[in-house]
């Protein structure tokens, strides 16, 4: 059976947390898609995707969670292999919610930029995770 660390038990506890703005978020988009707030199809669109990346980002970052506490990483490393996922479960949702605010917006603004940090931080943080998981077996 696994052991975690206090650190990822926290991360975990405090990660399991945010699943409730998560969906509120879900509320959010069920007005938009009923018309009860008005949006373009370009900011449908958007919130759709920021909706769903932080859905299934929050999920993949608890595995990874795990996975890095079961290959034994430490340091910036260990830690960047725990969080990166879940830092970008954060960036790039916030970068499709952010980047379509605004009455009428039919394309994105410059909050865009935290969207391609975001897929950044994803891709450097999957690679070094696999990378350390490669390395410990």
């Amino acid at each position: 059976m696994l052991e975690l660390t206090d650190a990822a038990r926290t991360t975990a506890g405090v990660v399991l947390l945010t699943v409730v703005a998560i969906e509120s978020g879900g509320a959010f988009m069920l007005r938009v898609v009923t018309g009860a707030v008005p949006a373009t199809d370009f900011q449908r669109r958007f919130y759709r995707a920021g909706h769903a990346h932080a859905g299934v980002l929050v999920t993949l970052g608890l595995v990874c969670l795990l996975l890095s506490e079961a290959a034994g990483l430490t340091g910036l490393v260990g830690w960047f292999a725990r969080t990166g996922v879940l830092v970008a479960a954060i960036l790039m949702p916030a970068g499709f919610f952010l980047s379509a605010m605004g009455a009428g917006r039919d394309r994105p603004n410059r909050w865009i930029a935290l969207l391609v940090a975001g897929a950044v931080v994803l891709a450097a943080a999957v690679v070094t995770l696999g990378l350390g998981l490669l390395a410990a077996g």
